[in-house]
C-alpha cells in the first residue's frame, strides 16, 4: 500500500513539474481587491489545484463531522426511547406487584381478625 503511495505521489509530482514547465508564459493574475504582479501561468495552475484539493478537503471533513454528529444523535434517540420505555415496563411490573402485596397483607389482616376476634 505504502508503495502504491509512493508511486501516486511521484506522479503527481511529475505531472505539477511538467505543467509547470510547458505553461511557461507569464499571466497578470488580476484578485477581486488587489493584482499580483505577472506569475508563470503553469505554477498558478498549480497552486490553483493545490487550494482547491485542500478547501475540498476541508469541507469535507466539516461535512462528514455534521453527519457524524446526526447520526449519533440519531443513535442516542433511540436509544432513549428504548430506556424510556424499559423504564414504563418495570414501573408497571412494580405497581403490579406493590398490588399483589398489599391485597396479601389485606388478606392476612382479615384472616388473623377472623381467627383471633377482638377483646370487648
Amino acid at each position: 500500500m505504502h508503495i502504491v503511495l509512493v508511486v501516486l505521489l511521484v506522479a503527481v509530482c511529475a505531472y505539477a513539474i511538467g505543467l509547470v514547465l510547458l505553461n511557461n508564459s507569464e499571466v497578470a493574475v488580476n484578485l477581486m481587491f488587489s493584482n499580483v504582479p505577472t506569475m508563470n501561468l503553469g505554477l498558478l495552475l498549480v497552486i490553483t489545484i493545490i487550494l482547491g484539493i485542500v478547501l475540498g478537503m476541508l469541507l469535507a471533513l466539516l461535512v462528514f463531522r455534521v453527519l457524524q454528529n446526526k447520526w449519533e444523535i440519531s443513535r442516542l434517540t433511540k436509544e432513549l426511547k428504548l430506556a424510556q420505555t424499559q423504564l414504563t415496563e418495570a414501573n408497571i411490573k412494580l405497581a403490579k406487584q406493590a398490588e399483589v402485596h398489599s391485597a396479601e397483607i389485606v388478606a392476612t389482616e382479615g384472616a388473623s381478625s377472623i381467627n383471633n376476634p377482638p377483646n370487648l
